[in-house]
């Protein structure tokens, strides 16, 4: 029996109600990737799309069988497909892209010859973006902005999906959330050597976009969740134990406070004290809720449970 090839690039694509856009895509890079003479994969994740997407995926598995399908129970987003398509990648080096062919395929031997420059992730930048101003570009600058600042990934478009990682790298990252936009920041905490260069953008044709306005707020409510893993993945007891230390401070103060006005003014307002109490008793329990809601952030990060989707297995080929 043959020994089985091994694969040298995964692409894995995240697709959700594209189905106009999937055979077109997953064409294009056949098209690319058959020039490069290297063994290569397509990995297609419905992320429980609700039209023919999936239908005609699983046509285009029966034609190009490179081509392989992971299927949704339901719709998981976009963090938890490129985990799953990531999982599935037996590639060397792992190319993730969006499905609704705004990214360019030509693009890929371009950003796999700058990581054969000695990087471990090359980022996508769109350059000259094909988006609406207003609803999209505002916001993303200043979500990249945020993001540049907060996690010292210096990079001029942290939402472009197009990247391309060394396949050690990107199978230490877990995802969830939005956390997919952060995939360098979460592969800096691994070591990598990362850079970016400007890659093609082409306004959509075919089907609706599935940004929103509140997708911008999100990512920034997750940036509190990386900063704790860049600077406290490894000994979060600097962090909790900074916490916990300064309300036992607050804490004592108070105790203090409430002897002294027990001594001195219980007399005058005997209500004080219980107002006192009532606050010391806020303080401590709002700190204590912070702390063990970031302590959960961190355990569904890093803990025992292994995936955030459901695969329908009978569909995944």
């Amino acid at each position: 029996m043959d020994e089985k090839k091994k694969i040298d690039i995964s692409v894995v694509v995240p697709v959700y109600n594209e189905e106009e856009n999937v055979p077109l895509l997953e064409q294009k890079i056949h098209d690319v990737l058959e020039k490069l003479k290297r063994e290569y994969e397509i990995i297609m994740v419905d992320d429980g799309s609700k039209d023919r997407t999936y239908a005609i995926l699983a046509e285009l598995h029966q034609f190009h069988p490179r081509t392989k399908v992971v299927k949704f129970r339901g719709n998981y987003g976009q963090s938890a497909a490129m985990a799953a398509g990531f999982e599935a990648a037996s590639g060397e080096i792992v190319v993730a892209m969006d499905g609704d062919l705004q990214n360019d395929p030509t693009d890929i031997p371009r950003m796999l010859e700058k990581l054969d420059e000695g990087y471990d992730v090359v980022a996508g930048w769109r350059k000259n973006r094909k988006d609406n101003m207003v609803i999209r570009k505002i916001p993303s600058k200043i979500a990249n902005k945020i993001i540049c600042s907060i996690t010292g990934v210096k990079l001029h478009d942290t939402g472009c999906s197009l990247k391309v990682f060394r396949r050690e790298i990107i199978k230490k990252v877990r995802l969830y959330g939005e956390l997919h936009r952060f995939i360098p920041a979460l592969a800096k905490i691994e070591g990598a050597r990362i850079t970016e260069m400007a890659v093609n953008h082409h306004a959509r044709q075919f089907g609706k976009s599935k940004y929103n306005i509140t997708r911008t707020f999100r990512v920034i409510m997750d940036l509190t969740t990386i900063n704790l893993f860049m600077k406290h993945l490894k000994k979060p007891i600097h962090f909790f134990g900074s916490i916990g230390m300064t309300s036992m401070f607050i804490g004592s103060l108070l105790v203090l406070a409430m002897f002294f006005q027990a001594i001195i003014r219980y007399a005058e307002n005997p209500d004080l004290n219980v107002l006192l109490t009532t606050a010391f008793l806020y303080i401590v329990s709002g700190f204590g809720f912070i702390v063990l809601g970031l302590l959960a952030n961190l355990i569904v990060a890093t803990g025992t449970r292994k995936h955030i989707y459901h695969v329908d297995e009978q569909d995944k080929k």
